[in-house]
């Protein structure tokens, strides 16, 4: 709960104070402790001002209820102001009667007007903390604000704090373990411990203005005087096609400066602004869609203004937002690879989080509706959420990757594997190549590479040479002297492999047929 408005004079006796109270915590002698007495006079007259308009407050409380009838609901108004400031003069009494015997038993004032003891630690100490009366202080301190917690409508925190607490000492390591007796009278001087005294007197105050305050407004509250109209606009949509009709009704709405309405949805309260305008936000969700792809939902609206409720029940429909999903390839996914798709759905606008769920296979999320599909399964099912909500769900067949082809080199240029070769060539590579259309969709997912692969010089039934070879290219260089016409270069993949999206490779099973390749040389 915020307090009432500090003065800049209040402000600066309060930093005072506690530069004051942090260099006595740190055994700053007689100088600064001096100083404590003069602050103590100063929150003192302070304290007695502050009653005094809190006194005023009261009586202006009362001339207002007679002025308007003295009608009952104002009369318990006033009554509970009376209430809260006789609390508060009560607990300030005390307090003002525990300062005075603790002047009295530190050895009075001198004939200046003095604190005898004003720098005496004991004597404070044995009445406040041995003899108990710190607890009684306490006590009454946590009595009040319970009191003014549940009778004044708002939260008044506790002034009885202990060293953990509070915030500003449960900075230091020394003070933080203290109760609020300790912290306020332990090896503290008379001076010290009365200002301290001095300055809750005046929280207590600031408590009283707040309490009296919340309590003035609430005089008159059920007259409800509308001074503010303004004129108001309500289209059947806000999005308009071009060339259709722009329809709404035009009305006058007002509120009242002098009193804020309460308002609910469905029985929950939603915030009110300072002009009386409530906001109503919430996810919109279908139960069930009909054939146009529409359900129609309602929400409850309640205003409450004085001991006036008025409610509504708000009719809209909720229309099922579509799912435009963009991809090189979206009527099929490839299994085992990183099938990008950019989901999105443009009824929601900056409104779409999107997150995803897959059945069938896994996802990669990326930003904005972007989202990886790596299917292991003959069909995919992808369910599209916005903020946790979800949206719907769109299902997808599943290819398998096409095998790639095996293409025989020579020179850069392609084998005719019909017509053969006239002389035997001295190198030989052996591509994989993808699919065109599968390329073409995922690139990178169509890097194919033969890891090992086998070349054979033969001759009716019999090899000549054979050459086991790990790289694309093999060198034939000793199959030239050995060549006749009539025989045959034989090769035969026995490993591909394919690296994916992921830069992962996986072994490609092409299949005998394909693997075996037969080039006549002639």
């Amino acid at each position: 709960m915020a307090g009432a408005k500090e003065t800049p004079r209040q402000k600066m006796i309060g930093m005072m104070y506690l530069v004051l109270t942090a260099m006595l915590a740190l055994n700053v002698d007689s100088a600064v402790l001096e100083r404590f007495e003069l602050i103590n006079g100063t929150l003192e007259e302070q304290v007695k001002n502050n009653s005094v308009r809190n006194s005023h407050t009261v009586k202006s409380i009362a001339a207002t209820v007679a002025e308007k009838g003295n009608r009952e609901p104002d009369v318990v108004v006033l009554n509970k102001a009376k209430e809260v400031r006789q609390k508060t003069e009560d607990i300030i009494n005390y307090m003002n009667r525990l300062k005075a015997e603790i002047v009295e038993y530190s050895g009075g004032l001198d004939e200046e007007g003095r604190l005898e003891g004003a720098k005496d630690m004991d004597k404070i100490a044995d009445y406040m903390l041995r003899q108990k009366r710190g607890d009684s202080l306490r006590n009454k301190l946590n009595a009040y604000t319970e009191w003014m917690s549940s009778n004044v409508g708002q939260e008044f925190p506790s002034l009885a704090l202990n060293g953990k607490e509070d915030p500003y000492w449960s900075k230091f390591p020394n003070q933080r373990t203290k109760d609020f007796s300790e912290l306020m009278f332990e090896s503290v001087p008379t001076a010290g411990g009365l200002a301290s005294m001095s300055q809750l007197e005046g929280r207590i105050l600031d408590y009283e203005e707040v309490a009296l305050s919340a309590l003035s407004q609430n005089v008159g509250a059920k007259d409800i005087a509308f001074d503010k109209i303004v004129p108001m606009v309500l289209p059947e949509s806000q999005l308009v096609a071009a060339g259709a009709k722009y329809k709404a009704k035009m009305f006058i709405a007002a509120s009242a400066s002098g009193v804020t309405p309460t308002m609910k949805m469905n029985g929950s309260s939603i915030p009110v602004d300072a002009d009386g305008f409530g906001t109503v936000e919430f996810t919109a969700k279908a139960e069930k869609y009909d054939a146009n792809g529409q359900d129609q939902r309602s929400f409850s609206a309640e205003i409450t203004i004085g001991d006036q409720t008025f409610t509504e029940q708000i009719q809209y429909i909720v229309a099922r937002p579509v799912i435009q999903i963009q991809s090189a390839s979206v009527q099929a996914l490839y299994r085992n690879c990183g099938n990008k798709l950019n989901v999105q759905v443009p009824a929601l606008g900056a409104a779409y989080v999107p997150s995803f769920q897959v059945k069938g296979g896994s996802d990669v999320e990326g930003k904005g509706g972007q989202v990886t599909i790596i299917p292991t399964s003959p069909t995919v099912e992808l369910s599209v959420f916005s903020s946790g909500t979800l949206i719907g769900t769109e299902k997808f067949r599943v290819k398998e990757i096409p095998k790639p082809e095996l293409v025989l080199k020579s020179g850069g240029k392609e084998v005719d594997l019909k017509r053969g070769v006239t002389n035997v060539p001295r190198e030989l590579t052996l591509d994989a190549v993808p699919d065109n259309d599968f390329a073409q969709f995922l690139p990178e997912d169509a890097r194919y590479r033969v890891t090992k692969w086998e070349v054979t010089l033969a001759r009716g039934q019999r090899a000549i040479e054979v050459k086991q070879v790990t790289s694309p290219r093999a060198d034939l260089s000793s199959f030239v002297p050995q060549a006749r016409p009539g025989d045959r270069i034989v090769i035969e993949a026995k490993e591909v492999q394919r690296m994916n999206f992921k830069n992962e490779k996986e072994d490609v099973k092409i299949g005998v047929n394909s693997a075996i390749k037969s080039v006549s040389i002639n």
